[in-house]
């Protein structure tokens, strides 16, 4: 008699339940950890250019236009505290399906992913008030850092919701079990890459400035 297994024919059985297969990590996953070492670097490029840039304004940073003042919004705090938080619940949603649990996986994953996309529309919330308030990227050198640092995090976070969403596709699709799941930590690895990066834009521009 032939042992039967949940495993769907597009995942690879000797895939172990932390990504790995009998001859180390997979590739799928090493492709993502690549992939997420040459962001930092894009935004370490990034980070290098504000602070190269404030350090030649000094004391008149943020050199903002007469009569402008940048304050932190409220929404943005919020918006930190749902990211940071998602964070959290996608990695339960890991331990979840690293004990088999699928239900657990899904519950998580639409959790993590409402919540990436409630962190975008406070964000974009958030533009249009500086907007209002004369903060703009072609109005000072400031706004032009701020908001391509933080647009190009945008992006991330939005490539991260559309991931944790094909995720989701499949993970309702019973594509997943606790031996199969290297998608799952991928999304989840890239997904703690853009939490963590927020954590520091949220440092830089708005706490230290």
């Amino acid at each position: 008699m032939t042992a039967t297994t949940d495993v769907l024919p597009t995942d690879h059985p000797v895939e172990l339940a932390h990504g790995h297969g009998d001859g180390g990590i997979n590739t799928a996953l090493l492709g993502m950890l690549l992939f997420i070492a040459s962001e930092i670097m894009f935004f370490a490029g990034l980070f290098a250019a504000y602070f190269s840039v404030r350090a030649k304004y000094g004391s008149h940073w943020p050199a903002l236009p007469e009569g402008v003042e940048f304050a932190i919004n409220p929404l943005v705090i919020i918006a930190t505290l749902i990211l940071v938080s998602s964070s959290g619940v996608i990695q339960w949603g890991l331990w979840r399906i690293r004990k088999g649990d699928r239900r657990g996986l899904n519950r998580a994953f639409a959790l993590t992913m409402l919540m990436g996309l409630t962190f975008l529309a406070l964000q974009a919330t958030d533009y249009v008030l500086l907007a209002d308030e004369g903060i703009s990227l072609n109005g000072s050198i400031f706004g032009s850092l701020f908001f391509t640092m933080t647009g190009f995090h945008g992006a991330h976070v939005l490539g991260g919701v559309i991931g944790i969403g094909i995720i989701l596709s499949r993970g309702m699709t019973g594509q997943f079990s606790a031996r199969n799941h290297v998608a799952v930590e991928a999304v989840s690895a890239y997904w703690h890459f853009v939490d963590v990066v927020w954590i520091f834009l949220f440092l830089t521009l708005y706490i230290l400035r």
